[in-house]
């Protein structure tokens, strides 16, 4: 006899796999009164603050868990189309976001991602000059709002890898005389661009690019290679029975970068944030000394990281990458 959690896990998964099975039969996902209503009850179902462990479910659940991420994927990325046609028949439409059904969502959790990012971002240098969106889709509201609200002498860059998506996104701000001219937007894969990222100060990595944990720790290990030292990664993750929603990433995943803060909303706003900073030494350890011992290399070497940093040449390359900063 399982006990009362457990229960109320298992009537949650039923209800969410009943939810899906509806979705999966519809013809298209574009919106429509009744795509409309059933991801609604999806959200509305996954929203309430759960205990639910989702590696711990059965590979049917987490099969289904896979598919339905990209469905969500799916339907965001037509309403968000959907949306942003409308916007642009406004002679402005910068001043009619809210028509947007989750405009307050956005408004929400862009403060918090500012706040997050105020806490962490050197305070000496002032606020970020160039952002990096990746990931922005045809209605890039996090950039928008962040642009005219919180960061409003920053320079953002989109990358999408839909052009269509991109030339929507830039109707939207085309009539702004100061958004048009610190929003630019860039058509490639993320997997392409190189030494482009190490122009960044801060790069937002979006839900939803990664659908799942393979993808999406693909694309951070390109971040980790290519982000200027020290620079910021903010990434969108998922926690509870969100995690049916959007992909969760495990902070262990982020080889390459130092985890500063986890932020789990509580309330409707349903994207975890995590904050990383790209670590300033990227020196290659020698990790010979576990096959040695016949231990299996840990996530954290503390013999490792005793040679990285007891290494007089580091301490040289740490001085010289002072000295070119300065």
């Amino acid at each position: 006899m399982g006990s009362l959690q457990e229960q109320q896990h298992a009537l949650l998964v039923d209800k969410i796999c009943e939810i899906y099975h509806k979705i999966s039969q519809l013809e298209t996902l574009k919106p429509s009164k009744n795509v409309d209503t059933l991801f609604t009850q999806l959200v509305l179902t996954c929203i309430p603050p759960s205990s639910i462990i989702i590696s711990n479910l059965p590979n049917k659940v987490q099969e289904i868990r896979s598919k339905l991420i990209r469905l969500c994927g799916e339907a965001e990325g037509h309403l968000e189309a959907h949306f942003s046609t409308l916007l642009a028949s406004f002679s402005n439409p910068l001043h009619h976001l809210d028509i947007f059904p989750y405009y307050s969502n956005y408004l929400k959790l862009s403060r918090i991602e500012f706040d997050i990012l105020d806490q962490h971002y050197s305070a000496g240098t002032g606020p970020p000059k160039r952002v990096a969106f990746v990931g922005s889709g045809p209605l890039p509201l996090t950039s928008i709002v962040l642009a005219s609200y919180h960061l409003k002498e920053t320079t953002f860059h989109n990358y999408d890898i839909d052009p269509s998506a991109n030339s929507m996104a830039c109707r939207l701000v085309s009539a702004d005389s100061d958004l048009s001219q610190r929003m630019i937007f860039h058509t490639s894969d993320i997997l392409d661009v190189s030494d482009e990222l190490k122009e960044y100060d801060v790069v937002f990595l979006a839900a939803l690019v990664g659908m799942d944990v393979d993808e999406k720790v693909r694309v951070v290990q390109h971040l980790a290679k290519y982000m200027a030292p020290g620079a910021v990664l903010m990434v969108r993750s998922a926690h509870g029975a969100r995690a049916f929603l959007y992909p969760v990433v495990d902070p262990k995943e982020l080889q390459g970068f130092e985890v500063l803060s986890v932020f789990h909303p509580d309330d409707d706003v349903i994207n975890s944030v995590v904050i990383a900073r790209k670590h300033l030494i990227t020196t290659r350890v020698d990790h010979h000394h576990h096959l040695e011992t016949g231990s299996i290399m840990p996530y954290s070497c503390k013999y490792c990281e005793f040679q990285m940093f007891n290494n007089p040449l580091n301490k040289v390359s740490m001085i010289e990458d002072l000295a070119i900063d300065e």
